[in-house]
């Protein structure tokens, strides 16, 4: 088991990494505890939530990013509420990205904070989500629009939960794998090596921790996205994002993928970056998933207009420049839409 250690301003994680992680941390977690988790993922390790929190209150949401709303929010907060939850209780987020947006946001908010245990169950939360304080609703069809950095004190990653994961889930999760490729050198070596195992358990569990530290170093320096470091994590987002909220029939990882592909060409039209590199980052995403066109491209990207990176009028987007490198592109959204249009 690997431990890595994320110390920021508002507080320090600890991110227990590994076969066996489960196990020995998560009966270690003491004191009055309060469980969220989501209907796939209970009906699926139920009798372990309760085997190993038992006499903890359970709250189940349903799965999917349709409870990332102030509707489900509350619920939660009032459970806690009833259940007499006080400042020295815990919550533990069990589950993927979506479980612990909302569930950290309600730790954050309940008594103006309580200590919160984050036990990812998806390859998407483990390698990325679960990691680094971000939780969040989503609010007037906008990602993650209202939210709070809020760091949880423990981080329980143990590759044993990915065993009951179907393939679209794998595909999800690859798709911040590779993004951590384009980001970090050694993470993009090591993805080329075995990109004809990229869905092997043996080869997701030697490449979780180095993504873990590298976004543990990355927060560590700008923990609220205030120097600007933190935004290379939202590599291929803007335009994922943005297809995700208007098509909204793949996972968000898929749609990570697709808008690193789109945004690297881009790139490339503007005569910012390209070469092998590119290519070599286009065949790992075809790899994972098919890279679809689409006929009403500009009725997806409006929601581009609202993402948090953007300047004035601009489109901003974070494109790979090199191996382990990344740069911040600003493009007029007519130009965008123009060439988003072009993909094939």
């Amino acid at each position: 088991m690997t431990e890595i250690t994320l110390n920021t301003t508002s507080g320090t994680s600890r991110i227990y990494c590994g076969k066996g992680a489960f196990e020995k941390r998560a009966p270690l977690i003491g004191g009055k505890k309060f469980v969220i988790t989501d209907s796939n993922v209970y009906k699926l390790y139920g009798q372990l939530i309760e085997k190993t929190f038992g006499g903890s209150t359970v709250f189940v949401i349903p799965a999917g990013e349709r409870s990332k709303t102030f509707s489900k929010l509350t619920e939660i907060l009032r459970a806690m509420a009833d259940d007499g939850i006080k400042r020295d209780c815990t919550a533990i987020a069990f589950g993927g990205g979506v479980v612990g947006d909302v569930a950290g946001l309600a730790a954050a908010l309940y008594m103006r904070g309580i200590k919160l245990v984050q036990i990812p169950t998806t390859l998407l939360a483990q390698v990325d989500s679960s990691v680094g304080g971000k939780t969040a609703v989503d609010f007037k069809n906008v990602k993650n629009l209202v939210g709070a950095f809020y760091q949880p004190s423990e981080v329980i990653v143990d590759p044993t939960f990915l065993k009951t994961l179907p393939p679209r889930e794998i595909r999800c999760g690859l798709g911040e794998i590779i993004k951590y490729a384009a980001l970090d050198g050694d993470i993009f070596k090591s993805v080329i090596n075995n990109a004809e195992n990229l869905f092997s358990l043996d080869f997701l569990c030697s490449v979780t921790a180095p993504c873990i530290r590298h976004k543990a170093a990355v927060v560590a320096r700008d923990e609220r996205d205030l120097t600007g470091g933190r935004k290379t994590l939202n590599l291929g987002h803007t335009t994922g994002h943005a297809f995700e909220l208007y098509y909204r029939r793949k996972s968000h990882g898929e749609f990570v993928l697709i808008g690193m592909y789109y945004e690297m060409y881009v790139a490339e039209k503007l005569n910012a970056l390209g070469g092998r590199y590119y290519d070599d980052l286009r065949g790992l995403i075809k790899k994972v998933i098919k890279v679809p066109t689409y006929d009403d491209v500009e009725k997806a990207a409006r929601f581009a207009k609202m993402d948090k990176k953007n300047r004035d009028e601009g489109i901003s987007i974070i494109v790979p420049s090199r191996a382990g490198e990344s740069a911040e592109l600003t493009v007029d959204f007519d130009r965008y839409v123009q060439l988003l249009k072009e993909v094939k």
